[in-house]
């Protein structure tokens, strides 16, 4: 999957109404030129062709990844690799010169419903390519559970990983949903975790952070 992939007519509004977080501080200088991104490969059991999706918000505050069939269930009507989901993207990136970003917060979302006894892992992490650091988050889900779930990670200022500045680098996203069925009765029930946008919600919400070069 390749091409430039950017907000527009309802995608835009979606973004509009959801993005209500703003990461950007009353010091920070937000580019009004668009950015763009480029969806160089999608990679994973949890993102089959097709089936994930990328939009810029209008105020170039965040970016959003949203999936269509990232499911991982154990128990009934589940195949025995299906406990474990991923998805790995690498996007590139363009920036108006002048200008670099970091990731400030980033919000995760999905469904899941999951029997007594069975358990749920969500976990993520990003790079800029070529940096050594990475972020990365995981969050537990224990049944009985049966609702929307959502786990946030935020940076203070002082943690951002900034892209280098005049430097082209693109950004991966690696993603993973397990679904452990426990001592819940597997041969009878079936428990999932989703991380999908089927109900028309924003999936996961990338909150930008932006400052000049050499400043």
């Amino acid at each position: 999957m390749s091409g430039v992939l950017l907000a527009s007519g309802a995608a835009a509004a979606l973004l509009a109404s959801t993005l209500t977080a703003s990461t950007v501080s009353a010091e920070e200088t937000v580019p009004t030129e668009k950015i763009q991104l480029s969806v160089n490969t999608v990679n994973g059991s949890g993102c089959p062709a097709g089936t994930a999706a990328v939009a810029v918000s209008p105020d170039n505050t965040a970016f959003t990844v949203t999936y269509s069939d990232y499911l991982a269930q154990v128990g009934v009507g589940a195949s025995p690799t299906d406990f474990r989901k991923n998805c790995q993207l690498n996007l590139d990136v363009i920036v108006p010169q002048g200008f670099t970003y970091a990731i400030a917060k980033v919000d995760y979302r999905g469904y899941g419903y999951l029997e007594d006894g069975a358990a749920g892992l969500q976990k993520a992490s990003y790079y800029h390519q070529g940096s050594s650091e990475t972020s990365t988050t995981s969050r537990t889900f224990n049944g009985p559970f049966d609702n929307n779930w959502q786990a946030s990670a935020s940076k203070e200022y002082a943690e951002l990983v900034w892209a280098p500045c005049g430097v082209k680098r693109n950004f991966n996203i690696n993603t993973e949903l397990r679904v452990d069925g426990g001592d819940s009765d597997t041969k009878n029930t079936t428990s999932f975790m989703t991380m999908d946008s089927t109900d028309a919600a924003v999936s996961t919400v990338y909150h930008m952070a932006w400052k000049e070069c050499g400043s």
